[in-house]
């Protein structure tokens, strides 16, 4: 997968998770199909930490399940940096194990306003996915 779509009522739902529960990071998952999110799967961050974020497993594991049931593809895997830029940390790159999905990292760093941007990671090796905001279909 080379590029991202998010329609822009997803896309204002993470931003607010994002500002509702700064200054820890937020994270979730977007499913779809065929690179265009569809739907959001908002996660606790069991860590409850501004620097770090580790999906609640019990919603994980079923935000998985309905994806799977749904028939859809789980596109990305989110989480804010309430402070810092969108770029994955030495963390973020050690921790990315779920294979063929985008990181996407939503900043909410002062004076810059939000920033959204996608990352595949592989074996430590981060490469720039394409991530644009779509307006909504109905």
């Amino acid at each position: 997968m080379l590029k991202l779509e998010i329609p822009g009522y997803i896309f204002e739902d993470m931003l607010e998770q994002a500002r509702a529960e700064a200054p820890i990071e937020c994270c979730g998952i977007l499913a779809g199909r065929n690179g265009r999110a569809e739907k959001l799967y908002k996660m606790a961050n069991a860590e409850h930490r501004r620097d770090h974020f580790m999906m609640e497993p019990e919603q994980q594991f079923e935000a998985v399940r309905d994806i799977r049931s749904s028939s859809l593809d789980m596109l990305a895997i989110y989480h804010s940096h309430p402070e810092t830029p969108a770029r994955p940390s030495a963390e973020d790159i050690r921790l990315a194990l779920t294979p063929n999905v985008v990181y996407v990292i939503l900043s909410l760093q002062p004076n810059n306003g939000p920033a959204v941007k996608g990352f595949q990671i592989d074996d430590g090796t981060v490469t720039s996915v394409s991530v644009r905001i779509v307006e909504d279909q109905q």
